[in-house]
């Protein structure tokens, strides 16, 4: 007979990652919503091979990742949008080990044309990507609960993830929505955690995170003295920064599929 280990007691709030925790971010969903980006976009642009706006869309986003994540800073879409614009009309881009001169880029794009880039990718990604089974479902139950539930996650347009809450019916559950974009840090920073529980007006000891990464959502959240569930093999096949398991740290849960948490968590006490 297996042991049944007991619920976690003393959480009262609960956030939850949203890329591949929420949602699942695959390469070949995101192929997509740049697919679609590209498609609706370089028209408007005057750009005739959309396929290579796709493709530098693509190059771009791993160099950002390859600059900003070991320093701990979000991504910049509108930068993103205006690299690309720039590839687009003619500026070649810097090597892989070089920096951009983000201002020669942004010379050959107009503000307009920035804001309609991102705009419509953040509108392809609420029409492409689906809630991963049950999401909605077990943010309901937990507010039902008592819990005091929110969206804790890194992300460069904190306005999709807003519009996907409102979208999916999620928002009247939910605390607050802190992501990294407004706050000015991404996970693993101590800030972002901060900005988080002061938000949900709880002691970083009541809160638990939920996340499938291991330094961002793991370390991270102990880092800051939350508590912790690790939601194990969910970052395969994702373009998505991504960190391995390492140390010896233990998280509290070790959950296999997002809808487990429900029944490892004991009530909120007041």
């Amino acid at each position: 007979m297996t042991d049944v280990p007991p619920p976690l007691a003393g959480i009262r709030g609960i956030t939850l990652d949203f890329g591949n925790t929420l949602v699942r971010v695959s390469r070949a969903a995101m192929r997509g919503v740049a697919e679609r980006t590209a498609i609706e976009v370089a028209p408007r642009l005057g750009i005739d091979d959309a396929a290579a706006f796709r493709a530098a869309w693509a190059e771009e986003r791993d160099r950002q990742f390859r600059e900003e994540v070991p320093e701990l800073r979000e991504v910049d879409l509108a930068q993103r949008a205006a690299r690309v614009i720039a590839r687009c009309r003619g500026l070649a881009p810097p090597a892989q080990e070089a920096r951009w001169d983000d201002a020669a880029a942004a010379g050959l794009s107009r503000t307009a044309e920035i804001d309609d880039v991102v705009e419509t990718y953040s509108a392809a990604f609420l029409a492409a990507i689906e809630p991963v089974d049950g999401a909605g479902e077990l943010i309901e139950r937990l507010a039902a609960r008592g819990f005091r539930v929110g969206i804790l996650s890194n992300w460069p347009l904190a306005a999709t993830i807003d519009r996907y809450a409102e979208s999916a019916g999620w928002l009247r559950h939910l605390r607050g929505i802190y992501v990294s974009q407004r706050i000015g840090t991404i996970k693993p920073h101590p800030a972002i955690f901060a900005a988080a529980a002061a938000g949900m007006g709880l002691e970083p000891r009541q809160l638990l995170h939920v996340g499938d990464d291991w330094a961002a959502d793991v370390a991270g959240a102990r880092g800051a003295g939350w508590r912790v569930a690790y939601l194990v093999d969910h970052q395969a096949d994702t373009p998505l920064p991504t960190s391995a398991r390492t140390g010896d740290l233990v998280p509290d849960l070790e959950l296999h599929a997002l809808e487990e948490l429900d029944a490892r968590l004991a009530d909120p006490t007041p």
